[in-house]
């Protein structure tokens, strides 16, 4: 093995430890806006530094492995990809915070009710799905095993897409849960944006495995 294959699955191993990391900030988030846990809302928040100094590392080990080792074909285009998965992994990780600051901030547990009629846990069970997914991929460097995120991806975008209207019928019938309710409208935003970063990973792997690039002709969505 040179010594450019020790740095390349180095920064693979490290890669997969914050990813790891990630989807366990997501599904801390999950957890305590189901039981209201503002100390497991915490040690989101405190684990975000965590995912921040990964992200730092990740980038200038990159850097590294470019400016000495001038890497070309597959292993460029990992480093390339490394790079860019890295950015949307910290990207999630700031939607898990973000998710963290409401919890944190909230004066009383949201109903269960509703949890249900805003489909929050099905958005966040379909979201931790499609991470994990795109890191199987990743590390058994198999394009297939990506193929259902652009299916789930819609999923995610419907029920955004449904939030306003159903938020504003819940705020109508009860008044009182109007900050609760826009909370959730909150949450909903930031976990169809992590489907929309990990629809960027799985583009990423693709790339790094075929060498195909599909940001361009992916369809745009509707603002």
């Amino acid at each position: 093995m040179t010594h450019l294959d020790t740095e390349i699955q180095e920064l693979k191993s490290d890669v997969m430890e914050m990813w790891s990391l990630v989807i366990n900030q997501l599904k801390k988030s999950q957890e305590a806006i189901l039981t209201f846990n503002k100390q497991i809302a915490n040690e989101i928040h405190v684990n975000e530094k965590r995912v921040d100094a990964f992200e730092l590392k990740l980038n200038m080990d990159c850097e590294k492995i470019l400016a000495l080792f001038n890497p070309v074909a597959i292993d460029l285009r990992f480093v390339l990809a490394a790079l860019k998965i890295n950015y949307n992994l910290e990207r999630i990780g700031d939607y898990a915070n973000g998710i963290s600051h409401i919890i944190r901030d909230a004066d009383k547990p949201f109903p269960k009710e509703l949890l249900e009629e805003t489909r929050i846990l099905e958005m966040f069970e379909t979201s931790i799905e499609m991470i994990t997914e795109a890191f199987n991929s990743f590390e058994q460097e198999d394009k297939h095993l990506v193929a259902n995120l652009f299916y789930k991806d819609k999923k995610l975008d419907e029920i955004n897409l449904n939030s306003n209207k159903q938020i504003c019928a819940m705020i109508r019938k009860d008044p009182d849960c109007a900050e609760q309710s826009l909370n959730l409208l909150a949450v909903i935003r930031k976990l169809e944006r992590v489907g929309d970063q990990t629809l960027n990973i799985a583009e990423e792997i693709i790339f790094f495995i075929e060498a195909k690039v599909l940001r361009h002709s992916r369809p745009k969505k509707k603002e």
